[in-house]
């Protein structure tokens, strides 16, 4: 699941002769499957359960914030305001695709047909001003997140029907009709607010007031843009949980905004903040070259993963009228080139990316074959016929010998996008101009929020001059940037898709017709399409993992042949540079990269 999703985001029951038939409470429910640690696990694989509490983590981010409060549409929340503060119903594992186990919940039954959800909550679960948690507080929090949250949550949790308190410590969801085996889960990454603090607050306002949650640190101090402070709850109330112990080591930990990339890289090497995950793959290769990694005292590590890499691509708006036909979509892909820009900018490290769920089983790879045909097959004259006769590959610009090693494949990509751009009825005129039928010419903006972006971008644009394209960059302040997106006033942008190992609802809100039209629903895209709902319903329905395999494939190739981004690329490593004074795990999961398990090197046990 996407840097969005991450910030929320089992057991399978013995199956019994009746459909509403179950197994009882249990400490955990897997997506599918059964979940890798027993009632009695003690602590997490991937962490050091003797690790020292103690010492500082200074981060950094980017651009600025206005806001304490993670839950809603308005403005720019700081960074770490979901995750460090609120603890959720269940706790979900980065060594498995998607299992939860319990944190404010102790224990959840569910149905074989997994139609409701009964999660049985910890007595000894509290707020940080020591107020018990009770099912109230459960009730109230999702109520208020659907009626007055981030559009997200009712996309999210569109299918829940009804939520009841069933006792001080029981909280019952019941679900409508429909086959979603997920939900039991992604209730449980539930975040769970003191409804007693929030009584007399306005929900849907931004706050920089620290807001009072139950997870492991509060807000210590707020610099508003500039900076925040978290402070680690020393009683805090699930520290010796088996999902929580030997993580959360920091006292404190520190969050630095800079606007300019490019200082906050400078800023790190003056040993302004601590430790930094590396994006751009210039830097990786260059920047990194100071007195202080040669000597030891900064570590530069690359950490493999087996995370599903999503997409990122140069995605278009097809609710403006010169994206709308798909034609003009896939000529512009034949104007990107990848692989000049991964040998002169990149260093080689990056790989193309040719599926929504690329580095996974759920990606697409040949002709649908067996069980993904016979998914596809009722759909067939409802979407391109590519879907069955060629396997998607974004169009590459092969390297050749000569002063410009490009120029011939160049040359050649852009005759298929003029040949595209004619039969989508897009001439160019005498004056070089590409015009449609009325004379209008092909002009639209790039919109981007990162200046890093813009030398990726630039010789695309030039490209599309040589096609008659009249293309502008245009780099503009996180602000106006969320605005922008939230009400769909861009043309292009640069968009990233980000995927778990087991994709459910949220495919609803990146894909679905009714996100399309919802201001600040993640369907930036404008994809409103009856056989793409269709198949997101599948992907959620999926009753095994063979078949969730078999349908986001499916989905995968509708979206691909949709031409809807020009795909960028994907690294498998985590590429991180800190200072040298944090002990780590000798163990990372396979799905995550988990900071929170890492401690200062003179913190005492």
């Amino acid at each position: 699941m996407n840097p969005f999703y991450r910030a929320f985001f089992g057991f399978v029951f013995v199956a019994a002769s009746i459909s509403l038939a179950h197994a009882g409470p249990s400490h955990a429910i897997a997506m599918h499957g059964e979940p890798k640690y027993d009632e009695n696990f003690t602590h997490l694989d991937y962490v050091n359960p003797d690790a020292p509490k103690g010492g500082e983590l200074r981060l950094w981010a980017s651009d600025t914030f206005d806001n304490l409060n993670p839950f809603i549409l308005k403005g720019l929340t700081a960074d770490g305001a979901s995750g460090y503060i609120f603890d959720t119903l269940m706790e979900s594992t980065g060594d498995e695709p998607f299992t939860v186990y319990g944190l404010v919940a102790q224990s959840i039954e569910t149905p074989k047909d997994r139609s409701w959800v009964v999660f049985h909550l910890r007595k000894i679960a509290r707020f940080n001003d020591g107020v018990p948690i009770t099912a109230d507080d459960v009730v109230w929090t999702f109520n208020t997140l659907v009626e007055k949250g981030h559009p997200f949550y009712r996309f999210y949790y569109t299918a829940v029907e009804k939520v009841e308190k069933l006792d001080d410590h029981t909280v019952k969801f019941t679900f409508g009709e429909g086959d979603n085996r997920e939900l039991p889960l992604i209730v449980g990454q539930l975040p769970v607010l003191p409804k007693h603090y929030w009584q007399d607050k306005k929900f849907s306002r931004t706050t920089l007031e620290p807001p009072l949650g139950s997870g492991p640190y509060t807000v210590k101090k707020v610099d508003p843009g500039r900076s925040i402070v978290y402070e680690r709850v020393k009683d805090y109330w699930a520290r010796d949980l088996p999902v929580k112990k030997g993580r959360h080591n920091f006292d404190r930990i520190k969050v630095d905004y800079y606007r300019d990339s490019t200082v906050a890289l400078e800023a790190f090497k003056a040993g302004e903040y601590d430790w930094r995950l590396e994006n751009t793959a210039k830097l990786w290769a260059t920047g990194y070259d100071f007195p202080a990694l040669n000597e030891g005292r900064v570590k530069k590590v690359e950490i493999p993963h087996m995370r599903s890499t999503g997409m990122q691509g140069f995605a278009f708006n097809i609710r403006q009228p010169i994206f709308s036909d798909p034609r003009v979509r896939r000529a512009l892909a034949y104007a990107y080139n990848f692989e000049l820009a991964n040998k002169q900018l990149f260093h080689g490290q990056y790989t193309r990316t040719a599926s929504y769920f690329s580095n996974s089983r759920l990606a697409s790879t040949g002709l649908p074959t067996g069980a993904e045909l016979k998914v596809l097959e009722p759909f067939r004259g409802k979407v391109p016929e590519e879907v069955f006769t060629t396997e998607y590959l974004p169009p590459a610009f092969p390297e050749a010998r000569g002063r410009d090693p490009f120029a011939k494949s160049t040359r050649t990509n852009l005759r298929v996008a003029i040949k595209l751009l004619s039969e989508a009825g897009w001439k160019v005129n005498k004056s070089g101009k590409l015009v449609n039928k009325n004379g209008e010419r092909m002009e639209f903006e790039i919109l981007l929020i990162n200046p890093a972006f813009e030398r990726i971008a630039l010789p695309f644009v030039k490209n599309m001059e040589k096609l008659g394209i009249v293309a502008r960059v245009r780099t503009v302040d996180a602000t106006q940037y969320e605005n922008r997106l939230r009400e769909f006033d861009f043309d292009m942008t640069v968009a990233v898709f980000g995927q778990s190992q087991s994709p459910g609802n949220e495919q609803g809100d990146y894909w679905g017709s009714e996100s399309a039209k919802t201001p600040g629903g993640k369907n930036i895209i404008g994809i409103a399409d009856p056989v793409i709902d269709e198949l997101v319903d599948k992907v959620i329905a999926s009753a095994d993992r063979e078949e969730l395999e078999t349908n986001c494939r499916a989905l995968d190739r509708v979206l691909l042949w949709g031409h809807y981004l020009i795909p960028n690329w994907h690294t498998r490593n985590h590429r991180v540079a800190y200072w040298n004074k944090f002990g780590r795990p000798e163990v990372n999961p396979p799905y995550d990269l988990p900071r929170d398990a890492w401690w200062a090197l003179d913190a005492v046990k």
